[in-house]
């Protein structure tokens, strides 16, 4: 594991920023799981009570949280192993996770912005039904992204070494 202060920091600020982001999702797959028990009116009223701060708070925590593994990226990409591939799966993850919420989230947050509360479009369960699918994506490819960044935080290739070494009187007569 590279020990560099930007390794460091980068591991640091990655591990914060995701850790964030993925808790985010999470909380918001559960609200969203609970508002399939109510009809068209209920679901449009808190989607746009949703859409008010929430894409703030994603991309708050987003951006940095992609910038941070791509820095951290950078600041080990000498190493080999499990120091160099957790991080870059990581970011694949999260890079999926941008690529969806550009592609089909967004998208509709911004049709949903613009429904009538009290008379929701037709096709409204449909609708629903298409973000949280895409959101499900984006939930496990950011907590998997962040469990990356975790692994890759407790990984210790020397205590790998050390745990081959030989012990014994043999080996301490060699030193």
């Amino acid at each position: 594991m590279t020990h560099s202060p930007l390794a460091t920091a980068a591991r640091f600020a990655g591990l914060i920023f995701v850790g964030i982001f993925a808790g985010f999702l999470v909380a918001v797959l559960v609200l969203e799981n609970s508002l399939r028990a109510y009809d068209g009116k209920v679901y449009a009223q808190v989607r746009q009570v949703e859409l008010d701060s929430l894409d703030t708070l994603a991309s708050a925590t987003l951006i940095p949280a992609i910038l941070a593994t791509v820095l951290l990226i950078v600041a080990v990409r000498r190493s080999r192993g499990p120091a160099l591939w957790l991080p870059v799966a990581a970011l694949a993850l999260m890079l999926v996770v941008l690529v969806v919420t550009l592609t089909i989230n967004l998208p509709i947050n911004g049709d949903q912005n613009d429904w009538n509360v009290a008379a929701p479009p037709a096709d409204w369960a449909d609708v629903r039904d298409d973000w949280q699918n895409a959101h499900l994506v984006r939930v496990v490819a950011a907590v998997g992204a962040f469990a990356l960044l975790l692994a890759a935080a407790v990984w210790r290739p020397a205590a790998a070494a050390l745990s081959r070494q030989p012990s014994g009187p043999v080996a301490a007569g060699r030193r």
